[in-house]
């Protein structure tokens, strides 16, 4: 059996959405500051000992969040047709990050998005 290295980032972004659908409080327009983490398989290390560098999953992750910081994510259009849930989001960061990152040795294996420390709501695909 071979080995599989995980590495994880961990970080965050403020958001405002709203369910549409819900029946309750989050019916309404509120914000989080939502928590993320970006987990990436590595199937083996490079010849210092790194399956990829933290840095470059960083600047991936922060790319891709630029999109979604400080903005309401209904008025985005990954969330035109479907609610911004945390499920729904970690869909589209682990969509996204993988088009970044993913490669023939490297590949976004999960993601993580919780509304609170809490509460949260894991992405991958088998």
């Amino acid at each position: 059996m071979s080995g599989v290295f995980e590495v994880c980032v961990k970080t965050d972004f403020s958001a405002a959405h709203s369910l549409r659908g819900y029946q309750g409080d989050c019916a309404r327009v509120h914000g989080h500051n939502w928590i993320i983490e970006v987990f990436v398989r590595c199937k083996e290390l490079d010849e210092i000992g790194i399956g990829i560098d933290f840095m470059d999953v960083k600047k991936a992750v922060k790319d891709v969040l630029q999109g979604l910081d400080h903005f309401n994510l209904n008025d985005l259009p990954a969330f035109k047709k479907v609610n911004p849930t945390s499920e729904n989001i970690a869909r589209f960061l682990y969509k996204e990050l993988g088009n970044k990152l993913n490669s023939a040795v490297v590949k976004v294996s999960r993601i993580k998005v919780s509304e609170t420390p809490g509460a949260g709501a894991f992405y991958w695909e088998e």
